[in-house]
């Protein structure tokens, strides 16, 4: 073994004697840099993860899809205006029809009715707060809705207006407690009765804000004599789809202009409707999440700071405790460079032990989100790769003064040092 490896190997053995010895003086100089390594770990990662998870979820619902309806999802470029949006009319079948007929490089589309709040009732069963959808064709496909027990929809029932609903699973659950079987059930909705032909499986909430779990899923056509369709309150969309190599930018200009014909919009007027699509969202949450990991790496920043005066501090305290041992090794021929050597690899060792608390930290936390509250975290190599070079780096400037403050002593005035 040369001699910078048995070098390099005592400096971490005499750091790691250190933790032993003076447990708390070291757990306290330490507790900056896992304070720091955690604060930056656990922003890296959780915004990782939600990137993640918005791009698994946006393939999974197309980034080749269109939104339209009155509510614009972000401001147009100024101030919401939030009077104009609500007196526009809403989309309808005739808006529908018109894409279908107008839009050659739209692969499908579909138009959507939503009312939250319904209640439901099942003989003595009862639940509130579920959001209906009613929809035409297509739906399912556009939205990649899932069926654990019985069937969709079909284009006969859609196209006929025909009382069927398809529950999302916790709507199912809570109206059929005991896994009935609720095939061929009958349900009411203000009144009117409606056959159960599926249950949905379990998802959660979708970036386009569809919450299936507590849903229903009903004929477009059935629900006209319940609701006003063109009531301001209500807002009825369309979800266009683009064919395979078209550009969502020409299919936008292509359904612009087929909607402005349909509603006779004036060349010089403005749009009557919002088209919305899910890479707004993602961009406006892009700027979110570059904020996020500004303020943490503003807290982590001084928690760093702090941390590395800990490691400046518990390193100045063990070149004075070691001033005599250090004298007798430059008297017999140890050189300044191997002593500097010594006390940086020890300060980088305690760094590297605090931020691997920091990390171990962060890991058992993305355990406790993933198993406990079915949330998907990952702590990537990339982090735990980020997470070892700062707490490195942080040992370099904190122990460097130090280290060669060790280096630079006298060997005859170290050794006479009490």
């Amino acid at each position: 073994m040369n001699h910078s490896a048995q070098l390099i190997i005592t400096s971490i053995t005499q750091a790691l004697q250190e933790l032993r010895v003076n447990k708390l003086r070291t757990f306290l100089s330490l507790l900056g840099i896992t304070i720091g390594i955690f604060c930056i770990i656990a922003v890296l990662t959780v915004v990782d993860s939600m990137k993640n998870n918005i791009k698994k979820e946006m393939a999974s619902l197309g980034s080749d899809v269109l939104y339209i309806g009155r509510w614009p999802w972000m401001d147009e470029g100024g101030e919401y205006k939030w009077w104009e949006f609500w007196r526009r009319p809403s989309m309808g079948i005739t808006e529908l029809r018109a894409i279908q007929r107008n839009v050659p490089s739209a692969a499908m589309a579909t138009l959507c009715f939503t009312v939250n709040g319904q209640t439901l009732k099942q003989r003595d069963q009862e639940v509130s707060g579920i959001s209906m959808y009613a929809v035409t064709e297509d739906f399912d496909k556009l939205q990649n809705i899932e069926i654990a027990m019985g069937r969709y929809l079909s284009p006969a029932e859609i196209n006929g207006g025909v009382n069927v609903v398809v529950l999302g699973d916790d709507a199912y659950r809570q109206l059929f407690p005991g896994s009935t079987d609720p095939l061929g059930e009958v349900i009411a909705l203000k009144g009117k009765k409606y056959t159960v032909v599926g249950v949905m499986k379990k998802v959660g909430q979708n970036m386009a804000g569809f919450d299936f779990d507590e849903g229903m899923v009903v004929p477009y056509q059935s629900v006209g004599s319940l609701y006003d369709l063109k009531e301001l309150s209500y807002d009825p969309f369309l979800i266009i789809k683009a064919a395979n190599g078209v550009n969502l930018e020409d299919m936008k200009y292509e359904v612009e202009g087929a909607l402005r014909q349909a509603r006779k919009v004036k060349p010089s007027e403005k749009n009557d409707f919002a088209i919305n699509q899910l890479s707004q969202i993602s961009e406006r949450l892009d700027l979110l999440f570059g904020t996020i990991n500004v303020i943490g790496w503003v807290i982590a920043g001084f928690s760093l700071l702090v941390g590395g005066f800990g490691i400046a501090n518990i390193m100045f305290v063990t070149v004075k405790e070691r001033t005599r041992m250090i004298g007798l090794k430059k008297a017999v021929g140890a050189r300044p460079g191997s002593i500097l050597m010594e006390f940086l690899v020890e300060a980088v060792t305690l760094c590297l032990t605090g931020g691997l608390i920091g990390i171990l930290i962060v890991l058992l936390l993305s355990l406790v989100m993933n198993y406990g509250f079915d949330f998907p975290i990952t702590l990537s190599s990339k982090n735990f790769l980020i997470g070892v070079s700062i707490s490195a780096i942080v040992g370099v400037l904190a122990g460097y003064i130090p280290a060669r403050a060790a280096s630079r002593l006298d060997p005859v005035v170290a050794i006479r040092s009490h």
